[in-house]
Formats: C-alpha cells, structure tokens, sequence
C-alpha cells in the first residue's frame, strides 16, 4: 500500500487562550487518525496516511526553522499549518501569504518588526496549494462554519506561511497551506445564554481532519474543480 507523511503544525502557548486549537487539532489529529476510505470508490482507502504534529513558539525568527526540522526529519507530501486568529468566528482558509511582517505586538522573543519584508528577494505573495473547493464542501456536509481569508495578517502566522510556500515553491511535489481556528467555545454554551463567538473543540478538530482528508485526496487525484482561490 502506497504511504504519504503529513506534517500539520500548531503554535504553542498565546496569552490569555486557556484551550489552544492550534495545539489541541494537530495532538488530536496524530491520535484519533483521519478517517475516511471506507467506501468502495475512496481514495483514502488505497493509501497509508502517517500524520506528524509539531507546536512551534509563536516567534518570527524561530517558528519556520522549528516546522522546517520537523519537514527534514520527515519528507512529507503535505504539510498543513494552523493557528489562532481571535477574532474569528468560523474556521477560516487562508488563501495568500504576504511577503510583509508589520507586529503591533510583540512576538515571544519580544520583537515587533515594522513594515518589513520577509525575505527582501521574495515575490509579494504567495497561493496557497490546499484544495480549497473540496475542504469547503466537507465543511458544508458536515456542519463546520467556516469562510475563505484573504491571507493571514502580517503577524507570525503570515510569516511561517510565507516561509512554508517559499519552501513549497523548490519541491517536486507538496502540498502546503495554512487554516486558522476560532477561538475554543464550550461544547453546549449556547444553552447558558453565553454570548460567545467560535466553535466547539470537537468542531474544529473535525475540521482538521477534513482538511487533511481532502489534501490527501486531491494529492492521489488533482482535479480543477478542487482548488478555489479567489
């Protein structure tokens, strides 16, 4: 049977987040596995999918070289970033990365870059490789809100995305793309009247799972009618 390596990335500890899903996904991903080929027809069924979690400190000059050691030791087909983005209330796809770091706060290292370019010989931006049509549809089919984001600000996430694509751009081929969560919401909060944006932990891993369900899929399989980026 045919083995593809995943590696799917988190960020460690942000202030103020007591249930962090950009740590929580990847763990729970790595432990519960990714589901799928059951079907007579999925490809899922014709493939062994090994799945590597790795946290990386919220620090611009230390979270790609931290993913980036985990990639050498690995050689993965897919690699699949993640991070919280707090003001969101869906799962969102990020669809471009930005050759700009510009911080209003420090990172962990206690540094705010400034309208800075990333890589100063890089190009403006990046797409990312993710299949974003056929993750959205899982979505749907399974209930999970979510939205498509022009890109994922200029803070580390941008910056470790922004890498992660450089990186994509010289191999044969990978896929690669980053998917940010919403905040953790308690499962049943709405029956206490909270008003809370988010989703439910067990929500948001099932999304990971379909995002690397999906990625996996259009791997074995790429079709046209899998990407949507704008």
């Amino acid at each position: 049977m045919r083995e593809l390596n995943v590696v799917i990335s988190g960020f460690d500890h942000y202030d103020g987040i007591a249930v962090n899903p950009a740590r929580e996904v990847p763990a729970a991903i790595v432990e519960q596995g990714i589901g799928g080929g059951e079907g007579p027809d999925d490809l899922l069924g014709e493939v062994e999918v090994h799945v590597h979690a790795v946290s990386l400190p919220v620090s611009f000059a230390k979270a790609w070289p931290t993913l980036l050691e985990t990639i050498d030791a690995v050689h993965p087909h897919i690699v699949i970033a993640t991070g919280l983005k707090r003001s969101a209330r869906s799962v969102l796809l990020e669809r471009c990365a930005t050759n700009l770091m510009d911080a209003a706060k420090p990172d962990a290292d206690n540094v705010i870059p400034r309208r800075e370019p990333i890589d100063p010989s890089g190009p403006a931006a990046y797409w990312t490789r993710l299949p974003l049509r056929s993750i959205l549809k899982d979505f749907t089919d399974d209930s999970i809100p979510a939205s498509l984001s022009s890109d994922a600000g200029t803070f580390v996430c941008n910056s470790l995305f922004y890498s992660l694509l450089n990186w994509t751009s010289a191999q044969d081929r990978v896929l690669s793309g980053f998917v940010s969560f919403p905040p953790v919401i308690p499962a049943h909060s709405g029956q206490h009247g909270l008003a809370l944006h988010g989703l439910t932990l067990e929500q948001q891993i099932a999304a990971g799972r379909d995002v690397v369900r999906e990625t996996v899929r259009y791997y074995l399989k790429p079709t046209s009618s899998d990407i949507l980026i704008a």
